[in-house]
């Protein structure tokens, strides 16, 4: 049998990868631009999977998330909890960073391990804008997670009072 565990980085390996991942975190575009141009991989993780994407996507830095893009960054990947970083960005509520997730090629209806959509965080955190976007980018309303709540069910359980006019009214 042959052993597949990961190698373990050395200290000066690991301290650049915490490097790599704090110029994420800040949204330092130009120093991340510079180190994907050397051939850093545009899918790099953190301990917690947070990819690069995920962490500029969560911290509002468009610029950073543009070029991540640019260079590879898959949209969808996932951190070890399973979110991703659209469902991240509707639960912020940054309208424009979910346009930008979507323009980039983000699955609209990638859900979590527990069933959860980005349209059910848009209706459960009462973010009417981004559940608009959601829907016409085709955001299946009517989508379950695993406990078998819809996003309108969710909007009811959360009272979130405008996500859940719009989606009664649609």
């Amino acid at each position: 049998m042959t052993d597949v565990s990961r190698p373990e980085m050395d200290e000066q390996t690991l301290e650049f990868a915490n490097q790599v991942i704090d110029l994420a975190r800040q949204g330092d575009t130009q120093r991340l631009a510079g180190l994907l141009r050397q051939g850093l991989p545009a899918n790099l993780r953190n301990h917690k999977g947070d990819s690069l994407l995920m962490l500029a996507s969560y911290y509002g830095h468009r610029e950073t998330v543009e070029t991540l893009l640019e260079h590879g960054a898959d949209p969808d990947l996932r951190n070890n909890a399973g979110q991703s970083p659209l469902a991240g960005a509707a639960f912020k509520g940054d309208l424009q960073m979910v346009r930008l997730l979507l323009a980039g090629g983000a699955d609209v209806e990638g859900a979590s391990p527990d069933g959860k959509t980005a349209l059910m965080m848009a209706a459960m955190f009462n973010r009417p804008e981004i559940l608009r976007c959601l829907l016409a980018h085709g955001a299946n309303r009517e989508a379950r997670d695993a406990g078998g709540l819809t996003p309108l069910a969710a909007a009811k359980m959360m009272g979130a009072a405008d996500t859940l006019a719009l989606l009664e009214a649609v």
